[in-house]
Protein backbone atom coordinates (compact mmCIF):
# COMPACT_ATOMS: atom_id res chain seq x y z
CA UNK A 1 0.00 0.00 0.00
CA UNK A 2 1.49 3.54 -0.65
CA UNK A 3 1.46 6.40 0.84
CA UNK A 4 -1.66 7.89 -1.13
CA UNK A 5 -3.78 4.65 -0.64
CA UNK A 6 -2.66 4.56 3.49
CA UNK A 7 -4.67 8.47 3.46
CA UNK A 8 -7.66 7.38 1.36
CA UNK A 9 -8.23 4.05 3.26
CA UNK A 10 -8.21 6.70 6.36
CA UNK A 11 -10.64 8.23 4.56
CA UNK A 12 -12.89 5.60 3.89
CA UNK A 13 -12.41 4.22 7.80
CA UNK A 14 -13.93 7.72 9.05
CA UNK A 15 -16.20 8.71 6.48
CA UNK A 16 -17.94 5.02 7.63
CA UNK A 17 -19.07 6.90 10.63
CA UNK A 18 -21.46 8.52 9.27
CA UNK A 19 -23.71 5.38 7.84
CA UNK A 20 -27.67 6.06 8.19
CA UNK A 21 -27.00 10.00 9.58
CA UNK A 22 -25.56 11.48 5.74
CA UNK A 23 -28.83 11.13 3.46
CA UNK A 24 -28.99 12.38 1.14
CA UNK A 25 -25.21 13.16 0.79
CA UNK A 26 -22.51 10.43 0.20
CA UNK A 27 -20.52 9.18 3.49
CA UNK A 28 -17.30 10.90 2.61
CA UNK A 29 -14.18 11.72 5.04
CA UNK A 30 -11.02 13.73 4.61
CA UNK A 31 -7.56 14.10 6.25
CA UNK A 32 -5.21 16.69 5.94
CA UNK A 33 -1.23 15.55 6.02
CA UNK A 34 1.85 17.87 6.62
CA UNK A 35 5.17 15.74 5.94
CA UNK A 36 3.59 12.52 6.33
CA UNK A 37 1.92 13.64 9.44
CA UNK A 38 -1.90 13.89 9.66
CA UNK A 39 -2.55 17.67 11.23
CA UNK A 40 -6.60 17.46 10.41
CA UNK A 41 -8.77 14.78 9.97
CA UNK A 42 -12.58 14.67 9.82
CA UNK A 43 -16.20 13.13 8.31
CA UNK A 44 -19.65 14.58 7.30
CA UNK A 45 -21.56 13.78 10.47
CA UNK A 46 -25.22 14.75 9.08
CA UNK A 47 -26.90 15.88 6.10
CA UNK A 48 -27.05 19.80 6.93
CA UNK A 49 -24.06 20.11 8.68
CA UNK A 50 -19.92 20.66 7.97
CA UNK A 51 -18.98 18.38 5.21
CA UNK A 52 -15.65 15.96 5.48
CA UNK A 53 -13.40 18.53 4.07
CA UNK A 54 -14.14 21.14 6.61
CA UNK A 55 -14.23 19.19 9.77
CA UNK A 56 -10.51 18.15 8.43
CA UNK A 57 -9.47 21.52 7.86
CA UNK A 58 -10.65 23.32 10.77
CA UNK A 59 -8.82 20.57 13.13
CA UNK A 60 -5.69 21.63 11.55
CA UNK A 61 -3.72 23.98 14.58
CA UNK A 62 -1.23 25.82 12.17
CA UNK A 63 -2.92 27.14 9.33
CA UNK A 64 0.40 27.87 8.24
CA UNK A 65 1.16 24.45 7.28
CA UNK A 66 -2.08 24.09 4.68
CA UNK A 67 -0.05 25.58 2.19
CA UNK A 68 2.43 22.72 1.97
CA UNK A 69 -0.32 19.91 3.27
CA UNK A 70 -2.41 17.49 0.92
CA UNK A 71 -5.63 17.18 1.76
CA UNK A 72 -7.23 13.86 1.31
CA UNK A 73 -10.59 12.75 0.79
CA UNK A 74 -12.34 9.42 -0.90
CA UNK A 75 -15.12 11.34 -2.69
CA UNK A 76 -14.47 14.56 -5.24
CA UNK A 77 -15.29 17.79 -3.12
CA UNK A 78 -18.34 19.68 -3.50
CA UNK A 79 -18.17 22.75 -5.95
CA UNK A 80 -21.98 23.84 -5.94
CA UNK A 81 -24.21 25.81 -3.37
CA UNK A 82 -26.17 23.76 -1.04
CA UNK A 83 -26.91 23.14 2.46
CA UNK A 84 -22.82 24.62 3.35
CA UNK A 85 -21.07 25.91 1.26
CA UNK A 86 -18.59 24.67 -1.72
CA UNK A 87 -15.71 22.53 -0.15
CA UNK A 88 -13.67 23.25 -3.39
CA UNK A 89 -13.75 26.52 -2.91
CA UNK A 90 -12.77 26.24 1.03
CA UNK A 91 -9.52 24.11 -0.44
CA UNK A 92 -8.37 26.92 -2.69
CA UNK A 93 -9.11 29.87 -0.17
CA UNK A 94 -6.51 28.20 2.19
CA UNK A 95 -4.10 27.88 -0.11
CA UNK A 96 -3.96 23.62 -0.38
CA UNK A 97 -2.34 22.76 -3.09
CA UNK A 98 -2.24 19.40 -3.54
CA UNK A 99 -5.56 17.34 -3.01
CA UNK A 100 -5.81 13.56 -3.86
CA UNK A 101 -9.88 12.25 -4.44
CA UNK A 102 -10.64 8.73 -4.42
CA UNK A 103 -13.59 8.93 -6.34
CA UNK A 104 -15.56 11.41 -8.66
CA UNK A 105 -19.12 12.69 -7.77
CA UNK A 106 -21.86 11.28 -10.15
CA UNK A 107 -24.29 13.30 -9.02
CA UNK A 108 -25.05 15.80 -11.56
CA UNK A 109 -24.04 19.38 -9.59
CA UNK A 110 -20.55 17.93 -9.31
CA UNK A 111 -19.98 15.32 -11.40
CA UNK A 112 -16.12 16.64 -12.18
CA UNK A 113 -17.04 20.54 -11.34
CA UNK A 114 -15.01 20.12 -8.56
CA UNK A 115 -11.83 18.91 -9.93
CA UNK A 116 -11.81 21.52 -12.56
CA UNK A 117 -12.30 23.98 -9.76
CA UNK A 118 -9.68 22.80 -8.00
CA UNK A 119 -7.77 22.69 -10.99
CA UNK A 120 -7.88 25.87 -12.97
CA UNK A 121 -7.18 27.32 -9.38
CA UNK A 122 -3.74 25.74 -9.56
CA UNK A 123 -3.94 22.74 -7.26
CA UNK A 124 -2.32 19.76 -8.08
CA UNK A 125 -5.02 16.84 -8.17
CA UNK A 126 -4.73 13.02 -8.54
CA UNK A 127 -7.72 11.24 -9.13
CA UNK A 128 -8.44 7.22 -9.04
CA UNK A 129 -7.04 5.95 -5.20
CA UNK A 130 -8.93 2.99 -3.95
CA UNK A 131 -11.36 3.37 -6.46
CA UNK A 132 -13.26 0.38 -6.12
CA UNK A 133 -13.11 0.57 -1.84
CA UNK A 134 -14.51 4.44 -2.66
CA UNK A 135 -17.24 2.90 -4.65
CA UNK A 136 -18.15 0.12 -2.37
CA UNK A 137 -18.83 2.10 1.06
CA UNK A 138 -21.00 5.13 -1.15
CA UNK A 139 -22.97 1.89 -3.42
CA UNK A 140 -26.12 3.56 -1.97
CA UNK A 141 -25.44 6.98 -3.29
CA UNK A 142 -24.19 5.49 -6.95
CA UNK A 143 -27.12 2.79 -7.25
CA UNK A 144 -29.30 5.95 -6.36
CA UNK A 145 -27.79 8.38 -8.12
CA UNK A 146 -26.73 6.21 -11.52
CA UNK A 147 -29.69 3.77 -11.84
CA UNK A 148 -32.32 5.95 -10.24
CA UNK A 149 -33.36 3.28 -7.52
CA UNK A 150 -32.07 2.36 -3.84
CA UNK A 151 -29.70 -0.09 -3.02
CA UNK A 152 -31.95 -3.01 -2.13
CA UNK A 153 -31.08 -5.27 0.69
CA UNK A 154 -32.82 -8.41 0.91
CA UNK A 155 -33.12 -10.01 4.50
CA UNK A 156 -34.47 -13.03 6.10
CA UNK A 157 -34.41 -15.78 8.81
CA UNK A 158 -34.81 -19.49 7.65
CA UNK A 159 -34.76 -23.01 9.84
CA UNK A 160 -31.71 -25.06 9.56
CA UNK A 161 -33.83 -27.16 7.12
CA UNK A 162 -34.16 -24.61 5.05
CA UNK A 163 -37.84 -23.22 5.85
CA UNK A 164 -39.11 -19.42 6.70
CA UNK A 165 -41.51 -20.49 8.65
CA UNK A 166 -43.34 -23.86 9.85
CA UNK A 167 -46.46 -22.59 8.41
CA UNK A 168 -47.34 -23.59 4.23
CA UNK A 169 -47.67 -19.96 2.44
CA UNK A 170 -50.03 -18.73 2.25
CA UNK A 171 -52.19 -20.75 4.53
CA UNK A 172 -51.27 -20.14 8.34
CA UNK A 173 -54.05 -20.84 11.67
CA UNK A 174 -56.01 -18.16 12.57
CA UNK A 175 -54.16 -17.12 14.89
CA UNK A 176 -50.46 -18.50 15.28
CA UNK A 177 -48.24 -18.93 18.02
CA UNK A 178 -45.28 -16.23 17.52
CA UNK A 179 -42.17 -18.33 15.81
CA UNK A 180 -38.90 -16.72 16.45
CA UNK A 181 -36.20 -18.24 14.73
CA UNK A 182 -32.88 -16.01 15.52
CA UNK A 183 -32.41 -14.84 18.66
CA UNK A 184 -32.03 -11.51 20.79
CA UNK A 185 -28.39 -10.73 19.45
CA UNK A 186 -29.09 -11.34 15.93
CA UNK A 187 -32.57 -9.16 16.48
CA UNK A 188 -30.37 -6.41 17.64
CA UNK A 189 -28.25 -6.71 14.44
CA UNK A 190 -31.36 -6.06 12.37
CA UNK A 191 -32.48 -3.15 14.09
CA UNK A 192 -29.03 -1.90 13.80
CA UNK A 193 -29.14 -2.31 9.98
CA UNK A 194 -32.61 -0.57 9.89
CA UNK A 195 -30.92 2.68 12.22
CA UNK A 196 -28.48 2.73 8.71
CA UNK A 197 -30.94 2.28 5.69
CA UNK A 198 -33.30 5.04 4.61
CA UNK A 199 -36.09 2.86 3.73
CA UNK A 200 -37.74 -0.98 4.88
CA UNK A 201 -40.41 -2.71 3.00
CA UNK A 202 -43.02 -5.15 3.59
CA UNK A 203 -45.83 -6.84 2.20
CA UNK A 204 -49.79 -6.37 3.72
CA UNK A 205 -49.16 -10.29 4.30
CA UNK A 206 -46.31 -9.74 6.92
CA UNK A 207 -48.39 -6.58 8.56
CA UNK A 208 -50.82 -8.70 8.89
CA UNK A 209 -49.03 -12.12 10.09
CA UNK A 210 -46.99 -10.22 12.27
CA UNK A 211 -47.61 -6.74 13.22
CA UNK A 212 -44.26 -5.50 12.90
CA UNK A 213 -43.30 -1.79 14.23
CA UNK A 214 -40.49 -1.49 11.44
CA UNK A 215 -38.31 0.56 13.98
CA UNK A 216 -35.17 0.50 15.70
CA UNK A 217 -36.30 0.04 19.21
CA UNK A 218 -33.45 -2.56 20.11
CA UNK A 219 -31.00 0.50 18.97
CA UNK A 220 -30.55 4.24 19.09
CA UNK A 221 -30.44 5.47 15.67
CA UNK A 222 -32.84 7.06 12.81
CA UNK A 223 -36.37 4.85 12.11
CA UNK A 224 -36.28 3.77 8.08
CA UNK A 225 -39.34 5.25 6.37
CA UNK A 226 -41.71 2.27 5.88
CA UNK A 227 -42.89 1.22 2.30
CA UNK A 228 -46.37 -1.10 2.70
CA UNK A 229 -47.55 -2.91 -0.25
CA UNK A 230 -51.09 -3.54 0.32
CA UNK A 231 -53.15 -3.37 -2.92
CA UNK A 232 -56.45 -4.19 -2.22
CA UNK A 233 -56.31 -2.44 0.84
CA UNK A 234 -56.15 -5.13 3.51
CA UNK A 235 -54.95 -3.34 6.42
CA UNK A 236 -56.14 -0.89 8.66
CA UNK A 237 -55.06 2.79 9.43
CA UNK A 238 -55.09 1.52 13.07
CA UNK A 239 -52.41 -0.97 12.64
CA UNK A 240 -49.25 -0.83 14.72
CA UNK A 241 -47.26 -0.10 11.60
CA UNK A 242 -49.20 3.31 10.56
CA UNK A 243 -49.57 4.49 13.99
CA UNK A 244 -45.96 4.75 14.55
CA UNK A 245 -44.05 8.42 14.06
CA UNK A 246 -41.96 8.61 11.58
CA UNK A 247 -42.75 8.50 7.50
CA UNK A 248 -44.71 5.59 6.07
CA UNK A 249 -45.79 5.26 2.58
CA UNK A 250 -48.92 2.96 2.00
CA UNK A 251 -49.06 1.35 -1.66
CA UNK A 252 -51.99 0.40 -3.00
CA UNK A 253 -54.04 -0.27 -6.21
CA UNK A 254 -54.50 2.96 -8.32
CA UNK A 255 -58.55 1.65 -8.88
CA UNK A 256 -59.17 1.78 -5.33
CA UNK A 257 -59.23 4.94 -3.18
CA UNK A 258 -57.36 5.47 -0.41
CA UNK A 259 -57.39 9.05 1.53
CA UNK A 260 -55.79 8.73 5.55
CA UNK A 261 -55.83 11.23 7.68
CA UNK A 262 -52.58 10.50 9.47
CA UNK A 263 -50.25 12.89 8.37
CA UNK A 264 -47.00 11.25 8.94
CA UNK A 265 -48.36 8.33 5.94
CA UNK A 266 -48.18 8.98 2.49
CA UNK A 267 -51.01 7.33 -0.12
CA UNK A 268 -49.40 6.26 -3.62
CA UNK A 269 -51.16 4.20 -6.04
CA UNK A 270 -50.08 2.28 -8.53
CA UNK A 271 -51.52 -0.56 -11.74
CA UNK A 272 -50.41 -4.00 -10.00
CA UNK A 273 -51.68 -5.02 -13.82
CA UNK A 274 -48.39 -3.41 -14.97
CA UNK A 275 -44.65 -4.01 -13.43
CA UNK A 276 -44.80 -3.42 -9.82
CA UNK A 277 -41.48 -3.51 -8.90
CA UNK A 278 -40.48 -0.76 -11.47
CA UNK A 279 -42.96 1.56 -10.09
CA UNK A 280 -42.23 0.92 -6.47
CA UNK A 281 -38.61 1.79 -7.82
CA UNK A 282 -40.30 5.10 -8.92
CA UNK A 283 -41.95 5.52 -5.83
CA UNK A 284 -39.09 5.05 -3.95
CA UNK A 285 -36.79 7.68 -6.19
CA UNK A 286 -39.60 10.05 -5.96
CA UNK A 287 -39.34 10.27 -1.97
CA UNK A 288 -34.85 10.14 -2.39
CA UNK A 289 -34.87 6.59 -0.67
CA UNK A 290 -31.17 5.93 -1.24
CA UNK A 291 -31.29 2.39 0.15
CA UNK A 292 -33.53 0.14 0.87
CA UNK A 293 -34.39 -3.00 3.32
CA UNK A 294 -36.48 -5.73 1.92
CA UNK A 295 -37.75 -7.78 5.18
CA UNK A 296 -40.96 -8.72 3.42
CA UNK A 297 -42.20 -12.53 3.79
CA UNK A 298 -42.09 -15.12 0.45
CA UNK A 299 -43.88 -13.32 -1.79
CA UNK A 300 -42.41 -10.40 -1.49
CA UNK A 301 -38.69 -11.68 -1.66
CA UNK A 302 -39.35 -13.86 -4.68
CA UNK A 303 -40.44 -11.22 -6.83
CA UNK A 304 -37.21 -8.98 -6.03
CA UNK A 305 -35.29 -12.04 -6.46
CA UNK A 306 -36.85 -13.31 -9.78
CA UNK A 307 -36.28 -9.80 -11.65
CA UNK A 308 -32.45 -9.58 -9.86
CA UNK A 309 -33.63 -6.86 -8.37
CA UNK A 310 -31.53 -6.58 -5.27
CA UNK A 311 -27.79 -5.88 -4.50
CA UNK A 312 -27.43 -7.62 -1.36
CA UNK A 313 -28.73 -10.38 0.73
CA UNK A 314 -28.57 -11.20 4.38
CA UNK A 315 -29.39 -14.54 5.52
CA UNK A 316 -30.02 -16.00 8.87
CA UNK A 317 -29.78 -19.43 9.62
CA UNK A 318 -31.50 -20.19 12.93
CA UNK A 319 -30.85 -23.38 15.59
CA UNK A 320 -34.42 -24.30 14.76
CA UNK A 321 -36.10 -26.93 12.36
CA UNK A 322 -39.52 -27.03 10.65
CA UNK A 323 -39.25 -30.51 8.45
CA UNK A 324 -42.26 -28.65 6.49
CA UNK A 325 -42.89 -25.15 5.67
CA UNK A 326 -42.46 -22.36 3.65
CA UNK A 327 -39.29 -22.86 1.87
CA UNK A 328 -36.82 -19.94 2.45
CA UNK A 329 -35.58 -18.72 -1.36
CA UNK A 330 -32.79 -19.79 -2.87
CA UNK A 331 -30.39 -17.29 -4.75
CA UNK A 332 -29.26 -17.98 -8.28
CA UNK A 333 -26.21 -15.82 -9.79
CA UNK A 334 -24.98 -14.69 -6.15
CA UNK A 335 -21.66 -14.35 -4.28
CA UNK A 336 -21.30 -15.71 -0.47
CA UNK A 337 -18.91 -12.37 0.23
CA UNK A 338 -19.03 -13.03 4.05
CA UNK A 339 -20.05 -16.04 7.13
CA UNK A 340 -20.33 -15.51 10.38
CA UNK A 341 -21.55 -16.67 13.63
CA UNK A 342 -24.10 -14.72 15.46
CA UNK A 343 -24.24 -15.86 19.12
CA UNK A 344 -26.21 -19.24 18.57
CA UNK A 345 -27.21 -18.31 14.98
CA UNK A 346 -25.04 -18.27 11.19
CA UNK A 347 -25.74 -15.05 8.75
CA UNK A 348 -24.55 -15.66 5.52
CA UNK A 349 -23.97 -12.23 3.37
CA UNK A 350 -24.46 -12.82 -0.42
CA UNK A 351 -23.84 -10.10 -3.39
CA UNK A 352 -25.74 -10.02 -6.25
CA UNK A 353 -23.76 -10.86 -9.23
Amino acid sequence: MNINEKYIKRCLELAENGLGNTYPNPLVGAVVVHENKIIGEGWHQQAGKAHAEVNAITQVKNEKLLKDATIYVNLEPCSHFGKTPPCSDLIIAKGIKKVVIGMLDPFEKVAGRGIKKLVDAGCQVQVGVLENECKVLNQRFLTYHLQKRPYIILKWAASQDGFLSPYLFPEKPEKPAPVWITDKQSKQLVHLWRSQEQGILVGANTVLADSPSLTTRLWKGNNPTRIIVDPNLKLKSNAKVFQIEGKCIWIHDQQIQQKTTLHHVVSEAIDFKSNVLHQLMQIAYKHEIQSLIVEGGAFTLHQFIEAQLWDEARVFIGKSVFQKGTPAPTLPKSKLIEEKKINQDQLKIYRND
